[in-house]
């Protein structure tokens, strides 16, 4: 299956904690349907101190499934679903089924 969040896409949280805002997709794992999102799904950690790295308490992203995210439409900024279709010249490229605009140009 083609992917339809890709990274350096904005997104929007459709259910959770964090249901309401957006963010940047960092890094999509598709074998696992996760993606990170930056400022999203935060989580504290509590890490040892190494030689390079101060030890306490760090907050960091962790992965949120994909199911739960929705691309923002380039028209209203609102969550949409994703198609796929193939332009004039051959090439596929992702719309926002809400709108009906590219995603990608």
């Amino acid at each position: 299956m083609a992917a339809k969040i890709k990274k350096g896409d904005t997104v929007i949280v459709l259910a959770g904690r964090d249901k309401g805002k957006s963010g940047e997709v960092v890094k999509v794992m598709p074998k696992e349907t996760r993606a990170l999102v930056r400022g999203i799904n935060l989580v504290k950690r509590h890490q040892r101190q190494t030689a390079n790295q101060e030890g306490g308490i760090v907050t960091k992203e962790a992965a949120i499934h994909l199911s739960n995210l929705g691309i923002r439409d380039p028209r209203d900024g609102k969550p949409s679903r994703v198609g796929f279709k193939f332009l004039d010249d051959g090439r596929k490229v992702r719309f926002a089924k809400r709108s009906g605009d590219l995603i990608d140009g």
